[in-house]
């Protein structure tokens, strides 16, 4: 019964979940009228999630510690999922992700209206705070998340009852409104995030947590700032780390995703509502308390529930992981999470390459690198740099279109760049986070006994 509960209530389809749950793709679609991120994980970034969240941290959002992570180079770390634990990572969760559960029927809605983020009428017999979906409905899904996962299915089911309808979820995610084409703007988007406020407070975080910093950056590879420049990017530095309860959210978008043509999407919120039960019910994620954006992220790196599950690690080495208010936890979980996809030590973030006149068809999009140093020279690329280690890795090209302005900026990627498009799928992310980092650079302090890179 369970198999034909599947085939005749879903069809979805079942996607890879990357960091950064619900994030959009590699090519960005920031409106040149708004400085508005490209992904609802970013908690601190939409206008709408920072006026929900408030000025403090959310509720604490820790679980018991599984297994503590590789203590060396993060080389070994399982590949990452999406930021779980406070929002998505959890180093050392089980050996093998769990095969991916059934996806419920979307309910009937509305085509988005107007508004800047969509408007999604509410599906019928649905109204703010009704559970989700029938009661047969939530039993069907509670007891196929249980079998694939090995979780008591009444507690699955207890904890399915109290989700909750938030139309402001679904309002926040709907797409824009006419669906026309969104008019990108690299200028724009980067102000948001290289402005004033950031910057300072981004001085002052490395300044207090100097030590937490270095110590990720030896044990991992990856530069105190970068790690610095993520936290801030996503959050202000854990100020804005979203209001909204994860499990309304996260079964809100699972059961009535507000666009019905992106079974996707329904999919990828359908398995993080799975893990997030897994979170609660095995390893003691109060899924009452826990609060994130309305996407479900959480803490101060805005981890997804897979990603908790997958990469999260024990910084503080109490025993728990806590996303939400422990810097060293969440500093560790960041840079664990970057080297499981693909971070290399040693490496920058983009390569010193003057590139042709025109490298435009040098871009081939995507979230891997997919050029030797060797075809950007026989292209007209050139490097004054010698013999550096970034020449024997794989390289992108990527573009930072500003449409309104009628111009586009180039860069030469390395796999690190691409290891930051899996925190969030959009090169201008991508690319923020490595400005902010390189302003926050100079600001380094150095640690008396813990090494730099």
């Amino acid at each position: 019964m369970v198999i034909r509960w599947r085939i005749l209530q879903t069809g979805a389809l079942l996607v890879v979940i990357l960091a950064g749950c619900g994030t959009p793709p590699a090519r960005d679609e920031t409106p040149a009228s708004s400085a508005a991120p490209t992904s609802p994980v970013a908690s601190s970034a939409p206008p709408e999630q920072a006026a929900a969240a408030g000025s403090g941290p959310a509720p604490i959002v820790s679980v018991p510690l599984l297994a503590q992570p590789p203590a060396s180079d993060a080389a070994a770390a399982a590949p990452k999922a999406t930021n779980d634990l406070t929002g998505s990572v959890m180093a050392g969760n089980p050996a093998a992700r769990p095969a991916t559960s059934a996806a419920p029927r979307p309910a009937a809605s509305g085509k988005p209206g107007a508004g800047p983020a969509g408007t999604a009428s509410v599906p019928p017999g649905m109204t703010p705070g009704k559970p989700v979906a029938a009661p047969a409905m939530l039993r069907a899904y509670a007891d196929d998340v249980a079998a694939r996962r090995g979780l008591d299915a009444d507690r699955v089911l207890g904890l399915l009852q109290q989700a909750r309808y938030n139309p402001q979820v679904a309002k926040l995610i709907a797409p824009a409104a006419g669906g026309g084409k969104i008019r990108r703007s690299w200028t724009t988007y980067r102000q948001r995030f290289l402005d004033a406020v950031r910057l300072r407070e981004g001085r002052a975080f490395m300044a207090s947590h100097a030590r937490e910093l270095a110590e990720a950056e030896r044990r991992y590879g990856v530069p105190a700032e970068i790690i610095a420049a993520i936290i801030g990017v996503e959050t202000l530095y854990g100020r804005n780390t979203g209001n909204f309860r994860v499990l309304d959210a996260l079964a809100t978008l699972a059961f009535h995703y507000p666009d019905p043509t992106r079974a996707d999407r329904m999919q990828l919120f359908n398995d993080q509502l799975a893990d997030f039960l897994e979170l609660c019910v095995r390893n003691g994620l109060d899924g009452r308390r826990a609060r994130g954006s309305y996407a479900g992220a959480m803490g101060m790196p805005q981890f997804m529930p897979g990603s908790i599950l997958r990469h999260a690690v024990d910084g503080d080495g109490d025993g728990r992981i806590d996303l939400a208010a422990s810097v060293p936890d969440s500093v560790m979980s960041v840079a664990n999470f970057l080297v499981a996809h693909g971070w290399q030590r040693g490496l920058p973030v983009f390569a010193p390459v003057t590139l042709p006149p025109d490298p435009s068809g040098l871009v081939k999009g995507g979230l891997t690198p997919q050029l030797t140093w060797q075809d950007l020279q026989a292209a007209g690329a050139r490097s004054d740099a010698a013999s550096a280690a970034w020449q024997q890795a794989m390289l992108g090209v990527i573009d930072l279109p500003d449409e309104s302005a009628g111009r586009v900026e180039y860069r030469t990627a390395t796999p690190n760049f691409f290891a930051l498009t899996h925190y969030n799928r959009s090169y201008f992310y991508a690319t923020a986070v490595a400005d902010l980092a390189a302003a926050l650079a100079p600001h380094r302090q150095a640690v008396p006994g813990v090494a730099a890179k």
